[in-house]
């Protein structure tokens, strides 16, 4: 198929008239699928650099991807392009090599085609053709069949857009042009006017030829500053990120709001990008547009600033960095920011790569500037980010201090639908394998769906594996539970939350049913590297081992497949939940740690241990009640109760007041022989009931859109 298209693009070779539009095909190899919604799923995305733009989705899209089975390896690339007599060179995270997209006669000299080392995609800067590897391969295979000295950017460039995509693109382009042509620049604001923003904003010591450089305006309706995206050969305007500033704690501090034309998810690019020049070789990378101003007015450098924070670096805006031989990462000032420094800078390059540490000394670059403190100074100072196998208490000595300092942040994104979790666990944190178990049929796929989705509402990036029920079920579940109501019944308000439901950082591995450990492990890598995953949830275990071989024990099958996880986890700084299943008890006896199936590896190896239990426990009249049996970051571990609300398919404590958490010490089962004397029971029970009718319903339930009520 890709031959015939690329045959009938071949008569269209000539003086090429570019609209440089990108076509961008997943470079990921496995079966990997973004779902949105159940009924908006990702396709492979069309970015326009043009006048138009196109959204990141389709409605009427099939709910799998299809991937190579086989992932592609730099030594596979470097093969393939040299039996191709195309000449590369190595760069920092890309091979370089002439662009098969420019006439033969200009490219000598200019190795203008990156080719990602670790996916295969590649983008040509001269035409900003881009595409996957295997698009790049026909490519290469119909110019030597054709004998073609090069092709025509048309060939991957010419796809017509269906109607849905092409009324998108022209909303958005219209919305574009109209915010960019109403919005005002600060050399056209009164001195009172300008000085106010800038105090609202606190931005009180960017200069208006720092603002004015990077092309920022004022969108007075919003009362928002406009953040220019910029790029292609003729810097033309690409899209917006609008900025509007409240106050929050008390007005002691200020807030963002940030909306982005197009929608971020189909469209990519560096705030800052027209503004470098070719002769530049340092450059220092923020989380935030307001940071990049304070970076280049008080340093001079080159800077540019990621279009979605420290959540995410896409491998597609890694061409753009090619040129720098060293990189500064400085995302901000909090141990957020720090982690995602480490993790993106293996993309870039280890060896480029410097960090700047954050702390009192070094915060975010726009509260530094606030300061008077010495930029430049700062950026000097950043450490190296690769480092040796053996290190000293002087090379860990500030990172000790920092969790020191900050034990709240050190601690992990915390539960916003289960505080009581948060009393125990104190965090979700980056780098740890967590072991979850329960009874068949007690609800462990829907309560850990909930318990990722809480933490993806909360900006953590999630990839579900699930191998026990498909997507679409899935999707649906984690809807009615986003939605907190049943859709089924209020389908008029689908839409509202099925838009908002995209929006969040959330993908599934297309795998179902049993599946080799390999493939499993090789798509969460590519995952981590595409995506910036936080947390990856496999549910469960069992499905892996009959892939293995049947010679070899079972056990021993189990413990290589935990190995591999507990490894992913800490080499990629990912969090990673194990569902399991427990052995086979006895009805009348509560699970522990013991009753996870296998040898004891898996509870050795996590660094929690969570067992929903089903049966009702002697202080928790609740039918279930989520045990935690081990707590690696600080030992608590304890049990509280869980009600059920069918309606939502969702998980709640009870009402404050009604059961109180309770810790456990190290045996739990010796908790089994206590028994309240039936008087006792009765009189508590009364209590509570009585207690009960006094307290307010939970407010858990989601508001209807339509309407406002419950």
């Amino acid at each position: 198929m890709w031959r015939q298209l690329l045959l009938r693009g071949l008569a269209r070779v000539g003086a090429p008239s570019f609209h440089f539009q990108r076509h961008f095909a997943s470079a990921f190899v496995g079966p990997l699928t973004h779902i949105r919604a159940p009924r908006a799923l990702w396709a492979f995305k069309l970015r326009d650099t043009g006048a138009s733009f196109c959204r990141g989705y389709k409605k009427d899209a099939k709910s799998t991807v299809e991937f190579l089975e086989s992932p592609v390896t730099v030594t596979d690339i470097r093969q393939y392009l040299r039996s191709k007599d195309v000449p590369f060179h190595d760069g920092f995270s890309c091979l370089h090599a002439p662009s098969i997209f420019v006439d033969a006669a200009t490219r000598a000299e200019r190795f203008s085609l990156f080719v990602d080392k670790t996916t295969g995609q590649f983008l040509c800067m001269d035409t900003q053709v881009e595409g996957s590897w295997e698009d790049l391969q026909d490519c290469l295979e119909v110019m030597q069949a054709e004998e073609q000295d090069f092709l025509s950017p048309q060939v991957l460039l010419g796809f017509p857009e269906s109607a849905e995509e092409r009324e998108q693109s022209e909303r958005d382009a219209r919305e574009v042009r109209s915010i960019w042509s109403t919005s005002v620049p600060f050399s056209e604001l009164t001195e009172d006017e300008a000085q106010l923003v800038k105090t609202m904003f606190q931005i009180t010591k960017i200069t208006n030829a720092t603002l004015k450089k990077f092309g920022v305006r004022l969108f007075k309706p919003t009362k928002s500053l406009v953040f220019p995206w910029l790029g292609g050969p003729d810097a033309s305007l690409k899209g917006l990120k609008l900025l509007s500033a409240q106050s929050v704690d008390d007005g002691d501090g200020v807030g963002y709001n940030e909306a982005m034309v197009p929608k971020c998810s189909s469209y990519n690019n560096l705030f800052g990008l027209a503004s470098l020049s070719r002769a530049d070789s340092d450059i220092v990378v923020t989380g935030r547009e307001l940071d990049t101003l304070a970076v280049s007015q008080a340093t001079g450098l080159a800077s540019v600033a990621l279009p979605r924070g420290v959540s995410c670096l896409p491998p597609a805006l890694l061409p753009y960095l090619e040129q720098f031989k060293r990189v500064t990462l400085w995302l901000g000032g909090d141990v957020r920011s720090w982690e995602a420094s480490k993790i993106f800078s293996r993309k870039l390059g280890l060896r480029r790569c410097r960090l700047v540490r954050p702390g009192e000394y070094r915060p975010c670059p726009g509260e530094a500037l606030a300061q008077g403190k010495n930029l430049s100074r700062i950026v000097a100072t950043a450490i190296p980010a690769a480092h040796k196998s053996i290190v000293s208490f002087k090379q860990l000595r500030e990172d000790v201090y920092g969790e020191m300092v900050n034990t709240e942040q050190v601690a992990g994104v915390r539960w916003a639908r289960f505080p009581e979790l948060n009393r125990i666990l104190k965090g979700h944190r980056k780098g740890e394998l967590t072991v979850f178990t329960g009874p068949t049929g007690s609800g462990k796929t829907t309560f850990i769906s909930e318990l990722a989705l809480d933490l993806c509402t909360q900006g953590v990036n999630t990839l579900w594996g699930s191998f026990e029920i498909n997507n679409v079920r899935l999707a649906k579940i984690m809807l009615t539970q986003f939605a907190m109501q049943r859709l089924e019944d209020n389908l008029e308000h689908y839409d509202y939350w099925a838009d908002k439901f995209e929006e969040l950082p959330l993908y599934f591995m297309t795998f179902h049913g049993q599946q080799n450990i390999k493939s499993v492990l090789d798509t969460m890598q590519h995952a981590v590297y595409l995506y910036d995953i936080n947390h990856v949830v496999i549910d469960n275990l069992q499905f892996m081992m009959g892939q293995e071989n049947l010679s070899v024990d079972k056990f021993a099958v189990q413990d290589h497949i935990i190995g591999a996880f507990r490894k992913f986890a800490t080499n990629s700084g990912c969090h990673v939940t194990l569902i399991i299943h427990p052995r086979k008890e006895e009805d009348d006896r509560e699970l522990q740690t013991a009753s996870i199936f296998g040898s004891a590896k898996a509870s050795q190896e996590a660094d929690n241990v969570l067992i929903l239990q089903e049966k009702k426990l002697v202080t928790c009249p609740g039918r279930r009640s989520l045990q935690v049996t081990k707590n690696r970051f600080d030992g608590d571990v304890g049990v509280f109760p869980l009600d059920f609300i069918k309606a939502s398919l969702t998980f709640s404590t009870p009402v404050k007041g009604k059961h109180k958490l309770r810790k456990v010490a190290a045996k739990p089962e010796e908790d089994e022989g206590d028994e309240t004397p039936p008087k006792k029971d009765a009189a508590k029970r009364e209590k509570a009931d009585k207690q009960q009718s006094k307290t307010p319903k939970s407010t858990r339930a989601a508001k209807n859109p339509a309407t406002g009520s419950e």
